[in-house]
């Protein structure tokens, strides 16, 4: 379970003024073990800058993060060993195969060759990407980047999973697997968290959504809460209403 408490987080300003910009103010949630837990916003909500508060790439200036009820900040390296964390970037390492990049990751978690090796066929398997093991990641599609990407965050086998924007730039039919992956977590007592702006993927995801929108939290609940507060028939209508404007949405 990953538990986030009053996050703040500021930036330095430019221009004459040089005012701080304030990306995330007072963001609060809890994403529970066996659900799909989505931060839906507009582009520059503050979705990525809470999602590296989380994974402790960032100190928030107040608040705090609990995963599996352990404070990030007091133990952060405890935390990552709990967390599997897909980032905004997310490049491979482009002369390695997959396999490599995968079992590379697998020891920086301590693992032994045998666990890499056998958790290396399990997420193959799981991510249908069995006959891409063996190639060198230079000249990889978009989608098959980002199942490595997403095997080498997972090789260490984690209870929590933290996926910014997972399925950005990838086909149908990539897209379509990625969420059937995404569901056997869940089924598996897994917490996954992943920030989306599209409507669809998170219509068909999530079990609770937390709307963020000028860095603040301005909504939270399951799909059906969130379309019962607004009064929409459909998340899409809910959640521009919830916002108070269609800037940034691409659904």
């Amino acid at each position: 379970m990953i538990v986030a408490e009053h996050l703040r987080k500021t930036f330095p300003g430019r221009g004459k003024d040089k005012a701080p910009v304030v990306a995330v103010d007072d963001v609060g949630f809890t994403a529970r073990d066996g659900e799909i837990t989505g931060l839906l916003g507009p582009n520059g909500a503050g979705k990525t800058t809470t999602l590296r508060m989380l994974y402790t790439l960032m100190a928030p200036e107040s608040g705090r993060v609990l995963v599996d009820g352990i404070d990030a900040a007091r133990d952060p390296q405890g935390v990552r060993r709990r967390l599997g964390v897909l980032p905004d970037a997310r490049g491979v390492y482009k002369r390695l195969t997959a396999r490599e990049n995968i079992a590379y990751f697998g020891a920086l978690h301590g693992l032994d060759a045998a666990t890499i090796a056998r958790r290396t066929a399990t997420l193959a398997q799981a991510l249908q990407m069995e006959d891409v093991l063996d190639r060198r990641t230079e000249g990889f599609s978009q989608g098959q980047r980002t199942k490595t990407a997403i095997a080498r965050a997972l090789v260490h086998d984690p209870r929590n999973v933290i996926l910014d924007e997972p399925s950005n730039g990838l086909d149908v039919m990539t897209t379509r697997g990625l969420r059937g992956f995404l569901r056997a977590l869940r089924a598996e007592g897994r917490c996954v968290i992943f920030s989306s702006h599209i409507m669809q993927e998170v219509a068909a995801l999530c079990d609770r959504i937390v709307v963020v929108a000028r860095g603040r939290v301005v909504a939270h609940g399951t799909p059906e809460e969130l379309r019962a507060c607004t009064g929409e028939a459909n998340l899409e209508d809910a959640f521009v209403q919830l916002i108070g404007s269609e800037e940034g949405l691409h659904a």
